[in-house]
């Protein structure tokens, strides 16, 4: 009770009145402002996903057709996998077919402003963060039916014997914050909630696994699945209210386990023209409860923003009641709800007694969504928190993660590494994954995706399963009878989850001379909670895969986001020139480098037209409130409780009043 009672008793923090963003905010799409134009050139995006043991290769199909009177240019701002390797882009007007080549960026966008002026038909694919891309085509004239054709390939990890493949289908619109931290993110316009996606989406997924494949399902879409053996087929139910129809609102989500819920462990060599490329895949050992649990001190940090009105802050109040229920008798914990202002539950963490944990849930329950969404200042106070010395202390983040700031949070958080690890929780149908995954990697800790209010008691009892106890630490991978180099990552992590080893590298082909006889073989290290651990695998030399390109891309891209990594730490564009040249030597999509296509055909001499950007529409779940409120054009909002609650608090209130007298000298919490 006193632990509510400070937090109703205190007046509500509000912050100072701000300048506008500097970046360009998420806007509501108006249908007919340009007579003669078709505003909605995107007609339909058809995927294939052809899925082969662990690597998915994808290819992305956008239908684009001026249906108007004049020329136009097609702006599309579209999400993609954060693990994507992004490495073809293919261009068809009517019968010729187009290749585009990969360049600087700033010179792609050189060669296709040309293009444009001089009337050629042209695509320029460009990277705003590793999960967020624009494509632009330029004089798509009347009557035209322009394909844009799109390649990647992305590495499947397994957790708990469970295997995820996930498809973004929409941006949710990004809060640019007060700064330039959104400088290069674009207008983006979008449709109003509940209100059907312009363009048709489509999605056909063949899977081939080694192993018999168990079961197969989709939490997101209704799917029709024909399953054989060691093969299965999916695609959009096209009759179900959740398959083919609208169902580009958000993130296409397929999870499978094969059979006895195996792993593919093993090493997957691949031979180049110039390199050799390896991925090594292992299973490390089960988790095993330990005695005695050392107690931590838990700051959560919660999102009560306008997008999060709705389904995902009431997906958010799930989650916190299992995370905070779950908490030990000698834990401490403490509360800050952000949103254009942000404030504590109590001054200081507090004892995780059944009272107060029942507080801080009846306070959070009373929150309703609304304001912009400061996350930067939310982190800062938390790290400005003095922290016991006798104490671990963890950060769990909960958001939907619709902020253009990612970069600055990500050095913000591993600049105080050393202070609390960070777990990251993504709330919502089209959660911003990279935010959520960037977050946990600098924290060294773990990144959650919470699409449905009924997953939030699983993924407590997973985030605490892993606070309890690390499957693995200490890890180290050496080879053995292999020259291996260029190994990513350098150092690996702890595995706080029954998830696989992941070790991308380079090889050379053994001399002659080698020891006849002597079989290479990987030997996986650490310390688990029964002690030492210790595996070997053996590298099979002559199942070599010379066919496939896959593992140069995914290294590649590996690579890439470490290097990301260190310059978000570093801030600048410290590591821009490596970038760059992993990106050309590699043909990868990348912040500095783009797909550029061009038409040699002079089609609308002069270049004039009109440009359409694409809408899309609200994720599923998000309001409004994302984009008509102050909270999408930069001003601070403080978020206040939801007008029902107000009479709960005058009760509470009441409550503590009439008691005050006999509770003096008993203290709820400990400051």
């Amino acid at each position: 009770m006193a632990l509510a009672a400070l937090v109703l008793l205190a007046p509500p923090t509000r912050a100072l009145a701000q300048a506008p963003a500097k970046a360009e905010s998420p806007y509501f799409f108006v249908q007919g402002a340009q007579p003669g134009v078709d505003a909605l050139p995107l007609k339909r995006t058809d995927v294939k996903v052809n899925i082969s043991g662990v690597i998915a290769d994808v290819v992305v199909t956008q239908h684009y057709k001026n249906e108007g009177t004049m020329p136009i240019e097609a702006k599309y701002i579209f999400p993609g996998s954060t693990k994507a390797a992004v490495n073809g882009l293919n261009v068809r007007v009517g019968e010729r077919l187009v290749a585009a080549q990969i360049r600087e960026k700033q010179q792609a966008r050189v060669e296709y402003d040309d293009a444009k002026r001089q009337g050629k038909t042209a695509a320029l694919l460009e990277q705003h963060r590793p999960n967020v891309f624009q494509m632009n085509v330029a004089n798509i004239l009347p009557g035209d039916d322009v394909q844009v054709e799109l390649r990647y390939n992305e590495l499947l990890v397994p957790e708990e014997g469970q295997y995820q493949f996930v498809f973004p289908t929409v941006v949710g619109p990004r809060y640019a914050g007060s700064g330039t931290a959104a400088e290069g993110f674009p207008a983006q316009p979008v449709l109003h909630a509940n209100q059907p996606g312009p363009s048709a989406f489509n999605l056909k997924l063949e899977l081939a696994s080694p192993i018999g494949i168990q079961e197969i399902r989709s939490p997101s879409h209704a799917i029709d699945t024909e399953m054989q053996g060691q093969r299965a087929s999916v695609q959009l139910a096209a009759s179900a209210s959740r398959g083919a129809s609208q169902s580009n609102n958000r993130d296409f989500i397929l999870d499978y386990r094969l059979a006895g819920a195996q792993i593919q462990s093993g090493v997957l060599l691949q031979r180049g023209e110039k390199e050799n490329f390896f991925l090594a895949m292992v299973q490390p050992p089960k988790a095993v409860p330990p005695a005695a649990i050392t107690p931590r001190e838990y700051v959560f940090v919660v999102d009560i923003s306008g997008s999060m009105h709705g389904f995902p802050l009431d997906t958010a109040k799930a989650l916190m009641r299992e995370l905070l229920g779950n908490l030990k008798a000698g834990d401490t914990f403490n509360v800050l709800l952000f949103s254009g202002s942000n404030r504590f539950l109590a001054p200081h963490s507090v004892p995780a007694t059944p009272a107060n944990v029942d507080a801080a849930i009846r306070t959070i329950e009373q929150m309703g969504g609304s304001g912009s969404t400061e996350l930067l200042p939310a982190l800062r106070r938390v790290y400005a928190e003095p922290k016991p010395a006798d104490l671990s202390r963890t950060v769990v983040v909960v958001t939907d993660g619709y902020v253009t700031v990612e970069s600055e949070a990500f050095a913000l958080v591993r600049k105080h590494l050393g202070r609390a690890n960070v777990f990251a929780f993504g709330i919502g149908s089209a959660v911003n994954r990279h935010l959520m995954e960037g977050l946990a990697r600098a924290g060294m800790g773990e990144p959650f995706v919470i699409t449905q209010p009924n997953e939030a008691k699983a993924q407590a009892e997973r985030f605490r399963r892993m606070i309890d106890s690390p499957v693995l630490t200490s890890v180290t991978a050496r080879f053995e009878g292999l020259d291996v180099y260029d190994v990513e990552p350098p150092v690996l992590p702890d595995v706080l989850a029954e998830r696989p080893v992941i070790v991308f590298g380079k090889w050379r082909e053994p001399s002659q001379a080698g020891k006849p006889g002597a079989e290479p073989k990987l030997l996986i290290e650490g310390r688990a909670a029964s002690g030492e651990y210790s595996q070997a695998l053996p590298v099979d030399l002559r199942g070599v895969d010379a066919s496939s390109t896959a593992l140069r891309y995914l290294w590649a891209r590996h690579r890439i986001a470490a290097l990301s990594d260190e310059e978000a730490l570093t801030g600048g564009d410290a590591q821009k020139a490596a970038i760059t040249r992993l990106g050309l030597d590699y043909n990868l999509l990348t912040q500095y480098t783009s797909f550029i296509a061009v038409d040699k055909v002079v089609r609308n001499p002069g270049g004039q037209g009109a440009t359409a950007n694409q809408p899309s529409p609200l994720p599923e779940g998000v309001t409004d409130r994302a984009v008509g409120e102050a909270s999408a054009l930069g001003a601070s909002v403080s978020s206040t409780p939801e007008p029902a609650a107000w009479a709960a608090m005058l009760v509470v209130l009441a409550v503590i009043a009439a008691q005050a007298a006999r509770r003096r000298e008993r203290r709820t919490f400990t400051g």
